[in-house]
């Protein structure tokens, strides 16, 4: 895995905010980011161990700079279909929902808005939606 001048970016403004919070940039930590920032779509902790220093780092140091890169707002993570859970770095500029395709597995990126009627249904209920680390599930174009 080959960084390029914005992934490197990416890593120094990271670096910047967890030094910041008395935190560092570890190797496991920098290996992750560099393998979100590398490969498009939603991974798993699989894909992502396999990108990550090329599979050579612990499974639990993944776990770990998952941890620490989702707490920090950098990463975050969607529940898919069957308990699999996928990764991705956030758009600071547009946070999105997610569906799945329950066929092909396919995961869509949704307008952050799309769920706002049936979240405004629920809240006269007196429940608050909170849709950001679950995909909706169903049929994608390709599979109806």
């Amino acid at each position: 895995m080959s960084a390029t001048a914005p992934e490197e970016r990416l890593v120094a403004q990271v670096g910047e905010v967890m030094r910041a919070r008395g935190e560092r940039m570890t190797a496991a930590r920098r290996a992750v980011l560099l393998a979100l920032a590398t490969t498009p779509g939603h991974l798993s902790v699989e894909e992502l161990h396999a990108r990550a220093a090329d599979g050579r780092l612990p499974r639990s140091s993944v776990y770990r700079a998952l941890d620490a890169l989702s707490a920090l707002g950098v990463v975050q993570h969607i529940h898919l279909g069957h308990g699999a859970t996928a990764y991705h770095l956030r758009d600071e500029l547009e946070p999105h929902l997610h569906a799945q395709c329950r066929r092909c597995e396919s995961v869509l990126d949704l307008p952050a808005d799309a769920l706002d009627p049936v979240a405004a249904h629920l809240a006269g209920l007196g429940f608050v939606l909170d849709p950001a680390h679950t995909a909706l599930s169903g049929l994608c174009a390709d599979c109806r």
